[in-house]
């Protein structure tokens, strides 16, 4: 491969197997609403860890389902990192919680367990409401101190949804060094995936909202199509006054219900997800071993390593936003695609308006230095090798 070739930051990965998937149900009777949607959502319990997982439309809508089902409701308050994707704080918004950003760790981005106990404790004074909600983000594919998280819940009365978009077959340890798998509810009372073409896995869009609670999940699955249901569906009683046809609208719900070409392009992904993650990982390995060195260590710092990261991202920091800027656009001139992930929420104009001009310190440092660079499954080892001398000739220049 020519170093002019285009190399983007990530890339979904369609095998003929997938392909054949999709194809298969558009040969079936049902495009929407079939049998598909629920082997998925087995599929997704199993590999999580979770006990139950509802399929959705998409990762925003799975993080409004969630904050919907928890409890939120206008007034009350929605705690979350600002180093996200704009739809984590929206969905709070959605319900009509006020918003509050825990700062991160400069690296990790994760959330500071410090920031949040602060939060917490200046809104109890306040009068915190009861169904207040923390909505940590495991961020990059490294998932968030949630056992910390979940102590400091219990404490103030607080229902945690851990946003695990970015960290779908990631593990994380407990004080006593037992290990939970990110999404498995563990120490959440629910989780959101989303498995949009960047992701882990891909279904075109997608998403799913995970819980421990048979509840929530019953009311996940009513409200994510319109908060109809058919009282009779399973009845055999043929003696019943009311026709088999009758169903009525008993919640205000959505149509959030995932269509069977997601689901079968997902239950075809997730065959391949232990596959995804160690060739993320191996990726990960070689940037850590050439960027650990001279030139490279001069000017790019790399966060902690993490055995049980699942590397959505790969996220180098660069000593500020000039030389970071720099090296996007030295990048993108020689077709190798990265990214900022991400501008914290509080500085996007809508949030500005809404709550004012906020600048959380860690977030900021995060924001003013980090830079995704490309990798994915599908990512060669020429292409690999053509980003690192790419960047090895950037920091030359420094």
């Amino acid at each position: 491969m020519s170093a002019s070739s285009s190399i983007p930051y990530a890339r979904q990965w369609i095998t003929e197997e997938d392909i054949q998937a999709v194809e298969e149900v558009l040969r079936s009777p049902y495009l929407t609403q079939g049998p598909k949607v629920e082997a998925f959502e087995n599929d997704l319990a199993e590999v999580t860890g979770a006990p139950h997982a509802v399929a959705v439309s998409n990762g925003t809508t799975a993080l409004h389902l969630a904050s919907a089902l928890v409890g939120l409701k206008p007034g009350s308050l929605g705690v979350t990192s600002p180093i996200t994707f704009a739809a984590t704080a929206n969905c709070l918004l959605y319900c009509g919680a006020r918003v509050r950003f825990a700062d991160v760790d400069p690296f990790t981005g994760l959330m500071q367990i410090d920031s949040l106990q602060e939060i917490l404790e200046e809104e109890t004074k306040r009068g915190l409401e009861e169904s207040s909600v923390i909505m940590p983000v495991s961020l990059a594919g490294r998932a968030g101190d949630l056992p910390e998280i979940r102590e400091i819940a219990e404490k103030f009365h607080c229902m945690v949804v851990e946003d695990a978009a970015h960290s779908l077959g990631a593990t994380y340890a407990d004080s006593k060094k037992l290990l939970s798998g990110s999404g498995s509810c563990r120490h959440t009372d629910a989780a959101t995936l989303s498995f949009h073409p960047v992701k882990h896995i891909c279904c075109g869009e997608g998403g799913a909202f995970l819980t421990a609670n048979s509840d929530l999940a019953e009311k996940a699955r009513h409200l994510r199509s319109h908060g109809i249901c058919k009282p009779f569906e399973n009845e055999q009683d043929t003696d019943l006054k009311t026709p088999r046809w009758f169903q009525e609208q008993t919640d205000l719900g959505w149509n959030y219900r995932m269509t069977e070409l997601q689901a079968a392009l997902g239950i075809s992904q997730l065959k391949r997800l232990p596959e995804f993650i160690d060739r993320r990982r191996q990726l990960a390995k070689r940037y850590r071993q050439e960027f650990s060195t001279s030139p490279y260590r001069d000017l790019i710092q790399m966060p902690p390593e993490d055995n049980g990261h699942a590397y959505h991202l790969f996220v180098l920091h660069f000593p500020d936003s000039r030389i970071r800027n720099s090296a996007y656009e030295f990048l993108r001139e020689r077709n190798i695609g990265s990214q900022v992930h991400y501008i914290p929420v509080y500085r996007h104009p809508y949030y500005e308006e809404l709550y004012g001009r906020q600048r959380l310190p860690g977030a900021e440092a995060y924001f003013g230095g980090c830079l995704s660079i490309p990798l994915y499954p599908k990512l060669s080892d020429e292409e690999q090798e053509i980003v690192i001398d790419t960047l090895k000739e950037f920091c030359l220049t420094f």
